[in-house]
């Protein structure tokens, strides 16, 4: 998922304090969860112009260790329904492990979409003010490549930056601000745009709840014009729990309405 824009504005560089930098300052403070936290979503595709229940996801964030050193670990995992399976079935599974101050230390991807089967991973590590990765793609025939990459930037993988997310002060942020970083997957990096579309209300039609949220989406730029990759809407509160979130797929368009939520920080 997802590709460039231009520069940062000076605002995001105040709010990201520094990301542009390497190393320890790629940590950031944690605000809104703590390990424990489960959260469970519906699943809904549209399928010719009707939306039907698709399947389920979840997320969860545990506490793990990692080279030594106390760590996050989450995880973002979809499943179609049976129903579904006879048309598109789509077996994703994400994880992340951050370390406690947020700096991204490992990423995986294994999917199956419609029959197209790869696994990315990423290994993050950090020396001599630069980020150093280790990518590792594998296609669908178990053919395997591997990829490093370093850069002075801080680098970010999907996973990681919803995290990541969660804690911005987006009390500074202005609706239509601009966030661009260096976003890996297991065989390439690119510059990605992740927007603030502002505060949006929404009423969740399974309980009839009206939720207040704050709204982002990654964005891509192909043959310049803009094009909608995810869009998470998130909790306006201290937990920033994501409470809904719009894929739009090669094949169309997913959306994950929040279901359950538990082991929360802010209770």
């Amino acid at each position: 998922m997802m590709k460039l824009v231009k520069k940062i504005t000076a605002l995001a560089v105040l709010i990201l304090a520094g990301y542009q930098s390497a190393g320890a300052q790629c940590t950031a403070r944690n605000t809104a969860f703590c390990a424990g936290e489960e959260l469970t979503y519906d699943l809904f595709f549209n399928w010719k112009f009707i939306w039907i229940n698709a399947g389920t996801a979840c997320m969860n964030i545990e506490k793990t260790d990692w080279e030594g050193t106390p760590a996050y670990k989450g995880y973002l995992i979809t499943r179609t329904s049976k129903r579904l399976d006879r048309f598109f079935q789509m077996r994703d599974t994400i994880q992340c492990i951050v370390s406690e101050d947020m700096a991204p230390l490992y990423y995986k991807k294994g999917a199956n979409e419609g029959g197209r089967y790869y696994v990315d991973e990423v290994w993050y590590s950090y020396a001599d003010g630069n980020t150093h990765l280790r990518q590792r793609y594998q296609n669908r025939n178990g053919e395997v490549t591997h990829n490093t990459y370093d850069s002075p930037k801080c680098i970010y993988d999907m996973l990681s930056m919803l995290l990541r997310a969660r804690s911005f002060q987006v009390d500074k942020f202005r609706k239509g601000d601009k966030l661009h970083f260096p976003m890996a997957d297991g065989h390439k990096v690119e510059d990605i745009t992740l927007i603030y579309r502002g505060r949006e209300k929404f009423c969740m039609k399974s309980t009839g709840v009206t939720h207040r949220c704050l709204v982002f989406s990654f964005v891509e730029y192909p043959e310049g014009k803009e094009k909608e990759v995810i869009t998470f809407y998130i909790s306006d509160d201290e937990n920033h729990i994501p409470i809904r979130l719009d894929l739009f797929l090669r094949f169309g368009v997913a959306k994950a309405y929040l279901n359950t939520s538990k082991g929360l920080l802010h209770q």
